[in-house]
């Protein structure tokens, strides 16, 4: 039976951020607010996790999961050849909706999907996933809604679709949109916009003018 907590309320979040924290931990999944959508989230690094993560969204290995961080300087320990510009972004829109592609460290044990040696990664501005997130560590965060569907930008949208494949809600209230973040793909020498989201391509050209985008 999966366990719902209202984050609103001071007791509760604190219950319910330590229930999240130990859940994952055993390889269970946690449905988390960020400042996009509603994720579902698991141990970036428990293959089992990130499998039942992927089974519980109906969605295939081909679209590997993000990996959301609760500080930059996680960073280090996740990717590699990470460019002064990659830097400049990080910088400049994190926390935020901004999810960067770049390799991974080839010593890293995890399986995130069909990677191809990379990781999308993101630190997301909402203070319960932060506080989730420095709490446990890096954890692979989808968007919580079934394959197909609307991700959804509230706790009730994503219980309806998910359900009892998730051991624990934590409610924090409707997002403000459901725009998800941009992506820029950081694994060569010039940044490339993969999509454009929250944050427009004219910011995103104000920290590095020779952005390009994907055809």
């Amino acid at each position: 039976m999966a366990r719902r907590f209202d984050c609103s309320q001071p007791v509760d979040r604190k219950h319910g951020l330590r229930e999240a924290e130990a859940a994952v931990r055993r390889g269970d999944l946690v449905v988390l607010p960020t400042d996009t959508v509603y994720g579902i989230g698991a141990d970036a690094f428990n293959a089992t996790a990130v499998a039942d993560l992927f089974d519980a969204k109906g969605r295939g290995r081909g679209m590997p999961s993000p990996v959301l961080v609760g500080s930059p300087n996680t960073l280090h320990g996740l990717v590699t050849d990470f460019s002064e510009k990659a830097w400049e972004l990080v910088d400049a829109f994190w926390p935020g909706a901004l999810t960067l592609v770049a390799k991974h460290q080839p010593s890293l044990t995890w399986d995130l999907g069909e990677t191809r040696g990379t990781v999308a990664v993101r630190m997301p501005l909402h203070p319960v996933a932060l506080e989730l997130l420095k709490a446990f560590g890096p954890m692979a965060v989808s968007s919580a809604n079934l394959t197909g569907h609307p991700a959804p930008q509230s706790c009730d949208e994503a219980q309806e679709m998910l359900g009892d494949s998730v051991a624990v809600y934590l409610d924090g209230g409707k997002t403000p949109d459901n725009v998800p973040s941009s992506i820029v793909d950081v694994t060569g020498s010039v940044p490339v916009l993969l999509r454009a989201g929250a944050v427009s391509e004219e910011e995103l050209r104000k920290v590095v003018p020779d952005l390009e985008t994907s055809r």
